[in-house]
């Protein structure tokens, strides 16, 4: 996929996978508008972290938007009274937020309408990761038809959307060299699940043992500021 100035809205949690997917954006000609959600994570590191990386790779714009999804509980990622597993889990494991990347999708094509963007951004990956059912290949085809099907622009035929997840075949050791040779610095990147207030790891959970592995596997070092 390649573009000549057109504009992109890209997701930014603040972790690794999604700086990578804004730098290779970038690369690509996009003019870059960065989308993070508040979803009400228990961390807001994360959060911190993505205003860094949008700053740092170029983005022209960063909005945080707002979406109580601990209102809806489910998660440990929003719920304090769910432990965050620090060993592999069989099954889609308890970090799965009910509806995250849906709801995630749906404020960026919101936003890439009115901005006059036909494509969104998400760095989902379906190789080294977390068996969530909203990383997979057929969860992004089938959005990108939504988008078509539930938006003006699509109706009116004034833009087609494209939804694009240019880490979803890679594995994190192949997501971490392209991010490396994009001058993405990780350093910069928050993954954790339960990272404390200064952005530092817990280095147990799975994030940490994903990101953890695909440094060793990339054969670099891992700059993920431990706290344990």
């Amino acid at each position: 996929m390649t573009s000549q100035s057109q504009r992109a809205v890209v997701l930014v949690s603040g972790g690794l996978d999604s700086a990578t997917t804004l730098a290779i954006a970038r690369s690509q000609g996009f003019e870059c508008y960065a989308l993070s959600v508040d979803y009400g994570q228990r961390h807001r590191a994360e959060l911190l972290a993505a205003q860094r990386v949008a700053k740092s790779l170029g983005a022209i714009e960063h909005r945080v938007i707002r979406v109580d999804l601990g209102g809806i509980g489910g998660s440990a990622l929003t719920d304090a009274s769910i432990a965050v597993p620090e060993t592999p889990q069989s099954g889609i494991p308890v970090t799965y937020v009910p509806a995250r990347n849906t709801v995630m999708l749906s404020l960026a094509l919101g936003w890439a309408e009115v901005l006059g963007a036909d494509c969104i951004c998400i760095g989902v990956n379906a190789v080294d990761y977390s068996g969530y059912p909203d990383c997979r290949p057929e969860f992004v085809a089938a959005f990108e038809r939504v988008a078509n099907l539930a938006t003006r622009s699509g109706v009116e035929g004034t833009a087609t959307f494209r939804v694009f997840a240019p880490l979803i075949d890679l594995s994190k050791a192949q997501i971490i060299r392209r991010g490396t040779e994009l001058g993405v610095d990780f350093a910069q990147t928050v993954s954790c699940y339960q990272a404390d207030d200064a952005g530092r790891a817990c280095g147990a959970c799975d994030a940490c043992r994903l990101r953890r592995e695909g440094f060793a596997s990339a054969s670099l070092a891992d700059p993920t500021r431990y706290f344990r």
